[in-house]
């Protein structure tokens, strides 16, 4: 069942907005757009579907083309180790490391090897192996044991060692800080927890590249075309990113921005419900795999004062997405959506196509003039899946 609340503790001008931000740094974008192979994903238009639901348009980020990774994910891990190298190298050697060092063989020489690790249910994880492989270093990736194989694969196939745990997500994170510290290995964790909060302060910063190739598209100077952004919550790092830079940009006058959960991995919604970060009352087994996850702290104070609305949506809505983007209206672009990819339009077809939203769809002013951005962040990262959700009932 999908559930859409307002969130009791939004504020017009959360307490971090006139904080100075020290890690949303200006050479983000350099950085990325350094990166061998890098392109702005694309930003389609549904101007069909939004013809026939009664809005005015509905935009789409895609990012099953980053790097081919088949999702957003490698923007956090690549910029966060490029912070690590930067950091071991400044404290080792007294002088810069900038963005056209990272990927330099004699400064790498001289740092010296390392193993990175992570917990991951699919991209996080093959995005830090990709970033390990281009660097020539070593990756450590854990997983949930009911791990669908591609996405084992898939990050077998960077050349990481993958080691299976027998639990959540979260449990893989207390696994891999336990080995991190008796094997000497670097966690690029894209949740926070106690005792680890530094680095996915720049996993959330990488993402801001998203938004930022939308800059003069999307968000113009003085406002923002789209008046409703759906970003999609794992451990939050994406919509803490979303947030953070719609708020910084527009301030009060920022698009209404929903929080999008699966009803199975709910973490945020209970937060907010209770004051606090707790666990989803779900079983964190959602097929949108990339979604089932705990709460990270750091995401949590910006989400939590940030967003305007949170919503949660069955798998049975993420499977009508996927098929959405795949057999799509009219002239729209045909989309490859995985499961965790098209929770945002799941988010899109609840809110419209449910009569128990009626009030809600009043509340947010949604009329023919109306405005969508939805965040596809993968494409097809489970083939297998993918073909049997988008062939069935064909």
């Amino acid at each position: 069942m999908c559930e859409f609340i307002s969130n009791p503790l939004y504020k017009d001008v959360p307490g971090w907005a006139n904080q100075k931000t020290a890690f949303m740094n200006d050479d983000i974008f350099k950085f990325h757009r350094l990166l061998d192979g890098y392109e702005p994903t694309p930003l389609h238009t549904l101007n069909g579907l939004a013809k026939k639901i009664g809005i005015s348009s509905i935009y789409i980020k895609d990012e099953s083309y980053r790097f081919g990774v088949k999702a957003f994910k490698p923007l956090g891990a690549s910029y966060t180790i490029y912070r690590f190298l930067k950091s071991m190298w400044e404290n080792k050697f007294k002088t810069d490391f900038s963005v056209l060092d990272f990927k330099n063989p004699e400064k790498m020489h001289d740092l010296g090897a390392f193993t990175f690790c992570a917990a991951t249910d699919g991209n996080h994880g093959r995005a830090v192996a990709w970033t390990a492989r281009i660097l020539k270093q070593k990756a450590v990736i854990y997983m949930p044991a009911n791990t669908v194989t591609s996405r084992i694969k898939n990050i077998e196939s960077e050349g990481a060692k993958v080691v299976l745990i027998d639990g959540t997500f979260d449990e893989c994170v207390s696994h891999v800080d336990a080995d991190a510290k008796t094997n000497g290995w670097i966690i690029i964790s894209d949740t926070a927890y106690p005792g680890y909060m530094y680095f996915p302060q720049f996993i959330m910063a990488g993402y801001s590249t998203i938004f930022r190739e939308m800059d003069s598209i999307v968000n113009m100077q003085n406002e923002c075309k789209a008046d409703i952004v759906f970003l999609q919550a794992g451990v939050g790092g994406l919509a803490a990113a979303g947030t953070w830079y719609l708020t910084n940009k527009y301030g009060k006058t920022r698009p209404k921005i929903i929080c999008l959960e699966p009803t199975r991995a709910d973490a945020f919604m209970e937060s907010v419900k209770n004051g606090k970060p707790v666990h989803s009352k779900g079983d964190y087994n959602s097929i949108m795999a990339g979604l089932n996850c705990g709460v990270s702290l750091l995401a949590w104070d910006y989400i939590s004062e940030g967003v305007n609305y949170l919503m949660t949506v069955s798998d049975d809505y993420a499977e009508k997405a996927m098929k959405q983007y795949y057999y799509p209206m009219e002239n729209d672009p045909r989309i490859i959506a995985g499961e965790s990819g098209a929770s945002g339009m799941a988010g899109l077809l609840a809110l419209f196509g449910e009569d128990k939203f009626s009030a809600q769809r009043n509340e947010l002013g949604i009329n023919s003039k109306t405005s969508v951005l939805l965040i596809n962040s993968e494409g097809d990262t489970d083939p297998e899946n993918f073909k049997k959700v988008v062939t069935s009932g064909q």
